[in-house]
This record gives structure tokens, sequence and C-alpha cells, in this order.
């Protein structure tokens, strides 16, 4: 080995003076200027000031896409807060559960829908293929809900629209049962054979 002593280690580009570090370090050169954002936003605003505008992309009136930055504008648009009532009548639409929430809400708001004096004598029983059934509490009560019915039928239609109940029938109360078991005799009328 040829210029060197025993016992040195050779010197290498990483054990220089200056302690491994080039000529040309990025240690060395001066640390760059850090913009101030209040004096960035100050020139911005002088800048628009002097007449000019800021770089915008312009919209298209029924353009539906987000602006750019995620901010609304002056008029209303797709990112704009809506109203819940709005949000949930799409997504029942959507869904398709108008009808079974039509049909529920008929049977929940019936004293609204016929009125207080009406629902205190009868009840729906049923809807079926826009079939509504009703029971009174008396014969005399389902008379008079018959009687009724073209106004009954006007007030749901009002109220739920003309698809969900086309007709309306009106039945009086029912009687117990008399059958009781497995076994019963044709043409007999069990107990009630000694009525008279």
């Amino acid at each position: 080995m040829s210029g060197e002593r025993e016992g040195e280690t050779p010197a290498t580009r990483f054990s220089t003076e200056r302690g491994g570090k080039g000529p040309g370090s990025v240690d060395n050169s001066p640390p760059p200027a850090a913009e101030d954002p209040v004096r960035a936003a100050l020139a911005a605003a002088r800048g628009m000031a002097r007449g000019g505008k800021p770089a915008r992309r312009r919209r298209r009136s029924g353009d539906d896409a987000p602006a750019r930055g995620g901010y609304s504008g002056a008029r209303p648009d797709a990112t704009d807060p809506q109203p819940i009532g709005a949000v949930l009548g799409e997504y029942v639409t959507d869904r398709g559960w108008q009808r079974p929430l039509d049909e529920a809400r008929l049977f929940a708001d019936w004293a609204r829908i016929v009125g207080d004096e009406v629902a205190a004598h009868c009840r729906p029983t049923g809807l079926r293929e826009g079939e509504l059934r009703i029971t009174a509490e008396s014969t005399a009560w389902a008379t008079q809900l018959r009687l009724l019915g073209a106004t009954l039928l006007a007030r749901v239609v009002d109220e739920l629209g003309p698809q969900l109940v086309t007709r309306i029938v009106v039945s009086g109360p029912t009687g117990p049962s008399w059958k009781h078991g497995r076994f019963s005799v044709p043409g007999a009328r069990g107990p009630r054979d000694t009525y008279g």
C-alpha cells in the first residue's frame, strides 16, 4: 500500500476536517425565508383591489357539482344544508316505502282523519287491495257510517291520496262464537237452540 503508514486509517471523502460534509452541503446553505401568511393575504387583497380578480371556474347554471374548495355560492346548490323532511321524503320515495307508511298512518291517525266523534264509535280493522274495513260499536252506528261512507272516503282520500283507499265497507259488532272444540253438528245451532 503506497502512501499509507502502518496503524493509520486512510483518509476518505467522509472523514475530512468538515466532518464528512461535502463543499456544497445543504446544511451550509442559508435557510429559505418562510412566507408569512398575513403578508401573503395582504398581497392578494392588494392585487384584487387593483382590479385583478382571483381565478375562478365559472359554473354553468344547473350544475350540481360542488364548487371547488367545498364552499357554497350565493345561490342554492347540492352542498347547502337540506331540511330533514326533504331528505327523508326522498329516501322514503327511493326505497318504495310510501304506501306502507300511508297504510300505517291511516290506522295510527284514524281519529284525526275522520274526527274524534266518529272515531269514538268505530275503528278500522283491515285494508286490502283498496278496500277499508271499518267495525262500528253498534248496529245503529254501523247504519250511520254506511250513510257517511262517501264523506269518510273523501276525508281519507284528501289526507292520504286516491290510490290507498277506493272503497269502504262498514260492519256492525259481531256476536260471540258459540263453536267450541273440534266437533260440531252440521245444521245445529248449539246452545242457541234453547233460546226459543
